[in-house]
């Protein structure tokens, strides 16, 4: 058998991780010496303001190529179409004046304060028993004629929402016995500016004002004006009138306790024409 060489035993390096760079953030120190004619320097605070322009418009390019054109406002195709992904989007006809409905609100025959030919006839349908009617007549009421003096009929209309405010159709029916002997609205606001209502208080209010206690007794027992307070309360739910209070204000409409400020400007517009 010839004579083999001697095997040599060849060292092998032992494996590791490959070293994988970790990004971390440029320093944005300028340690070689440089002349100032070739080089910008920037401060931190000047490089994060200039990434984030460019973030931003990079940010609407790509909205831009996966969306469309409809995500830019101001611009429209050829064809009045904004294509996108899921089907055409057509364009919305542009309003330049917000659409005003003016609804036919009688106001004659009905109890109102103020003068008969103001140039503003605020027509409110509404519930005593009502705690949002109640902190509007708080809050707003006064304010608002004191705000517009001579300007302003205010009509008061009924919509008692029986099913959730027993008390209420009795308390309308009581004013308007109250109305018989002219002191429609001194009982009207003690209705307002009190929490308290049944009989016990109808009477009470009644006594207060001095009227007489067996024609208003009697009017209120008689049940007398329950057809006029549920013909109110048929217009106003035929008209749409889902919630107290509902105001009309030349029979544009305003929904809700709203505060004062949001009556003067329907207000204000409507003195200055400026609503059709």
């Amino acid at each position: 058998m010839p004579n083999m060489p001697p095997r040599i035993k060849k060292e092998i390096d032992p494996i590791t991780e490959p070293n994988i760079p970790i990004y971390t953030e440029p320093d944005l120190t300028i340690d070689a010496p440089v002349s100032e004619e070739d080089t910008i320097t920037f401060k931190r605070s000047h490089f994060y303001s200039v990434l984030s322009i460019l973030t931003f418009f990079a940010g609407i390019l790509v909205g831009y190529v996966v969306w469309g054109t409809s995500l830019l406002p101001g611009l429209k195709s050829n064809s009045g179409t904004a294509a996108r992904a899921n089907g055409p989007v057509v364009e919305a006809p542009v309003t330049a004046e917000p659409k005003f409905v003016r609804y036919d609100i009688p106001s004659k025959g009905f109890y109102s304060i103020g003068p008969t030919d103001a140039p503003i006839t605020i027509v409110e349908f509404s519930d005593y028993q009502c705690p949002f009617c109640r902190r509007w007549h708080a809050e707003v009421y006064e304010s608002l004629l004191a705000a517009y003096p001579g300007k302003i009929k205010m009509v008061y209309r009924n919509l008692p929402l029986t099913s959730i405010h027993p008390d209420a159709q009795a308390a309308a029916e009581a004013a308007m016995c109250a109305g018989e002997q002219n002191v429609y609205w001194q009982y009207h606001d003690k209705l307002f500016s009190s929490e308290i209502l049944g009989s016990g208080a109808y009477a009470q209010y009644a006594q207060e004002l001095n009227l007489d206690m067996i024609t208003f007794e009697a009017c209120v027992s008689g049940e007398k004006y329950k057809a006029a307070i549920q013909a109110d309360s048929d217009f106003a739910v035929n008209l749409g009138v889902r919630s107290t209070p509902t105001f009309f204000i030349n029979g544009l409409a305003i929904v809700g306790a709203q505060p004062l400020d949001v009556f003067q400007q329907v207000i204000d517009k409507e003195l200055a024409g400026e609503i059709p």
